[in-house]
């Protein structure tokens, strides 16, 4: 909550006249969208600047001057404001549920921030990321495209059908009771403080 959008623009060196994409993800499967996302700049950069956290050691040196395109190998204190200068989010991890690294979002944090966000659950392990994905699409709170059917053509559209939705799903996320949860655990801990 105490990301400057302008200090997150400044920082990706965007000038703030189109939206911000944020791609964040850095786990050995995000390298295939790491790789869909660069192979869609084109298309992309049309309409968002995009900025890019792409994991340790995966930076890609030929993209360094790409206008509208800013990649990051991690950020830590400058999270906040990247968050605070995203538009829209397209997050992924391994881990797309409850145990992020640091520097990657929980997807509770998406949502205290009303970020509306394209989920790509990853598709191996126990299926829970799919579950977790498919039942914030049933609530319409995210968009969800499976991994399986992410391409560089296919991912343009699903970026643009997200924008087109961005200021329902911001409303809708604002709307859920307790979005933020950090009042309930503190009141949990009282709770048990006093006994």
């Amino acid at each position: 909550f105490s990301g400057d959008r302008a200090r997150g623009l400044r920082l990706a060196d965007f000038d703030g006249q189109k939206p911000v994409l944020m791609m964040i993800g850095g786990s050995l499967g995000a390298q295939t969208v790491n790789a869909v996302l660069r192979e869609a700049l084109p298309a992309l950069t049309k309409r968002f600047d995009v900025l890019h956290v792409c994991g340790k050691g995966n930076l890609d040196a030929s993209l360094e001057n790409t206008p509208g395109y800013k990649q990051f190998e991690y950020l830590s204190d400058e999270l906040p404001d990247a968050f605070a200068c995203a538009d829209i989010m397209l997050p992924f991890h391994r881990e797309l549920k409850t145990r992020f690294p640091a520097a990657n979002p929980h997807l509770s944090e998406l949502m205290a921030l009303c970020k509306p966000a394209l989920l790509i659950p990853y598709h191996s392990g126990r299926g829970d990321q799919v579950l977790n994905a498919n039942s914030l699409k049933a609530r319409g709170l995210a968009h969800v495209m499976p991994q399986s059917e992410l391409t560089a053509e296919s991912l343009p559209p699903a970026i643009d059908a997200l924008w087109a939705d961005r200021e329902l799903l911001r409303q809708r996320l604002a709307a859920l009771p307790d979005a933020d949860g950090t009042q309930l655990v503190l009141d949990q801990i009282h709770k048990y403080m006093k006994k």
